[in-house]
């Protein structure tokens, strides 16, 4: 077993490649290798290795990975869009071993069970998938109420609520959303529940450390020497996958990082290879897959055509169906302990190796306490609009399963903490469940380059009106149960629309003398929004509306007809030897963070690979 960023580490023929090492990516990885250590197996990674890195296995330091200068995190750029204020959105993805699942939040939140349904391909209806959910987990969380048949109690990925949480910020947040009519459930990730709130799981061990794909699912394998035949190749780029004159995957082409290995004008890399006997698997992601695919000669012939390179495959489908949850985040100013947020820590008040020095519990915390899935009365339903109502009528009025709107809180500034005074903040960020806005991702050029030449993004965020009134309607719910809270000292300028002069949803600070320690909720009325009101806040979005780091659907599996890439088995469309497997096949949105599914995904990546390899002790 090796885990390198030298190619001539790894063997040049090997059973299966897989080309990416994200979640679903590790997930399969990790379960074909544990099932037949005899099956060799290269596992390819365009970032650095990110073993018992503590930025990453500590989980109250996940907002560094996706400054500017981070090199854990791949940063695309969409084109400009007058849908967002003219800006070209970034778009951070995991560019480290582990892939998201070793620079996200963290958060456990599973689909809904009717997300699966709506695939609607064979083998992966909630009824096949929650057998796979369950096989991933260790849930820590101790409940009568749960529903223990949804969750599983003996997977390698552990589910708890971490070393810390302030309990009674969460307490009191739940109390102001009962207060104001929400359902405060129990369990609202046992794939039935919508339409309430409740305290976040996390993917954070009891003992307070990180659950990425890559500690759970390979780095044991890759050091308990019982499993000579994984093999693991960093800071390395898949140029494209290669064929015979059969339209048949026969290995990968791949070039060394630029980002991490230098290169010089008299020693520039040449391309190397490595072969597969059995199988190639994709595993890049939603914005990575594709380009590889089409870089491959797989894809729309046309843009093949236009960059010279050779049609393996007509699929028009490639890099077309992205979809993306559009997030706003809203930020209020508290009046939060030090300990009761992440602020001091993300800004360097708290100096990171110390508090790891003094193994300080807040280490193990994500900030991430209270999260929702909402859906709002007819009459809220009626006042976004006749061509929303059409929509709602159409997609959600007889499935009470499926929420318009999720949320989240973050005890911490989401943005550059030099822009703010020094406090201790509260963020709540609302996201569309099902956006119907779309983009697509192709690639410009045949080569690698990401810097050079870059692909022709479009994010897709606001393109269809019906995704602009949710988000206003979200605003206003979160802002008043911000309002209600306790630890409230008004709204943080820089994270919140601005209203016109004399409006009623003037922005507000609160003195702490004038407040006391007690807020009278009975006595606080909702804010009355004008029309112009409205305006700014819809202003606001699309100037900030961003990514939730949930891209998928690229290489959706559909018919080819329908604009699909795989078919059920994960086989891409006119072409053999080749299997896609990461969130860039799921053709349909799902209610949460998308961690869980990738993770469902890899699980099931596995099984069918495993069945086709014959692999007996799976």
């Amino acid at each position: 077993m090796t885990i390198s960023t030298n190619p001539a580490d790894v063997p040049s023929e090997v059973d299966v490649i897989i080309a990416g090492a994200g979640t679903a990516a590790c997930t399969l990885a990790g379960r074909l290798a544990a099932a037949d250590p005899s099956l060799s197996i290269v596992l390819i990674e365009g970032g650095r290795n990110n073993h018992n890195d503590p930025t990453i296995t500590n989980p109250a330091m996940y907002l560094s990975h996706l400054v500017p200068s981070s090199n854990t995190a791949a940063f695309y750029k969409g084109k400009p869009s007058q849908h967002v204020d003219g800006r070209e959105v970034i778009v951070p993805t995991g560019n480290v071993l582990g892939g998201g699942s070793s620079i996200n939040f963290m958060a456990y939140t599973r689909a809904q069970g009717v997300d699966f349904d709506s695939w609607a391909a064979e083998g992966w209806s909630q009824k096949d998938l929650i057998p796979l959910l369950r096989k991933t987990e260790t849930y820590h969380i101790d409940d009568p109420a749960i529903d223990k048949n949804v969750h599983g109690y003996a997977g390698p990925v552990h589910v708890s609520r971490s070393t810390y949480r302030p309990e009674d910020r969460e307490d009191e947040f739940l109390e102001v959303v009962k207060s104001l009519g929400y359902e405060v459930v129990p369990d609202l990730q046992d794939l039935k529940h919508s339409n309430g709130f409740n305290r976040w799981p996390k993917w954070i061990s009891p003992e307070g450390k990180r659950q990425d794909a890559a500690h759970r699912f390979i780095h044991p394998l890759l050091e308990d020497g019982s499993h000579p035949n994984l093999h693991v190749l960093t800071e390395t780029k898949v140029v494209r996958v290669l064929f015979d004159d059969h339209k048949r995957a026969t290995g990968i082409e791949y070039v060394p990082n630029p980002q991490f290995q230098a290169q010089y004008p008299l020693s520039k890399s040449i391309p190397g290879t490595i072969r597969a006997k059995k199988l190639v698997v994709l595993s890049a992601g939603a914005l990575g897959t594709p380009q590889i695919l089409e870089r491959s000669g797989v894809g729309n012939k046309e843009l093949l055509s236009r960059l010279d390179i050779p049609v393996v495959a007509h699929i028009p489908g490639v890099g077309q169906n992205l979809q993306d949850h559009n997030l706003v985040a809203n930020t209020y100013k508290t009046n939060f302990r030090e300990d009761e947020s992440l602020d001091a820590l993300l800004s360097g008040r708290r100096d990171f190796a110390q508090a790891l020095q003094d193994g300080d519990r807040i280490l193990g915390w994500n900030g991430v306490d209270v999260g929702a899935k909402l859906r709002p009365t007819e009459a809220e339903v009626a006042q976004m609009g006749g061509d929303f109502q059409q929509l709602w009528d159409r997609d959600f009025k007889s499935s009470p399963e499926r929420p318009l709107m999720l949320m989240g809180t973050a005890a911490a500034l989401w943005g550059d903490p030099t822009l703010a005074p020094a406090g201790q903040y509260l963020t709540i960020a609302s996201y569309t469940a099902y956006p119907y806005s779309r983009g697509s991702i192709h690639i410009t050029s045949p080569t690698v380059d990401m810097m050079t030449n870059p692909p022709e993004f479009e994010t897709g965020y606001f393109t269809h009106p019906a995704d602009v009134p949710p988000l206003v309607w979200a605003y206003k719910k979160a802002r008043e149960i911000a309002r209600r809270l306790p630890a409230y000292r008004g709204e943080l300028d820089l994270g919140h629309p601005k209203f016109p002069p004399g409006s009623k949803a003037a922005l507000e600070s609160v003195n702490d003398d004038a407040v006391n320690g007690v807020i009278d909720r009975s006595s606080i009325r909702d804010i009355e929004y004008s029309k112009e009101d409205d305006e700014a806040i819809e202003k606001y979005n699309r100037e900030n509306v961003m990514t939730t780091w949930h891209s998928l659907g690229t290489c959706a599996m559909r018919a080819k007809e329908h604009e699909g890439v795989v078919d059920h088995q994960l086989n891409v469309h006119d072409v053999s030897g080749l299997k896609l497997c990461d969130l860039s096949i799921v053709p349909e949105n799902v209610a949460a963070n998308t961690n869980s599914t990738a993770f469902v995904v890899g699980e099931k990546g596995a099984e069918i690979i495993a069945r086709e390899l014959g692999l007996t002790n799976f």
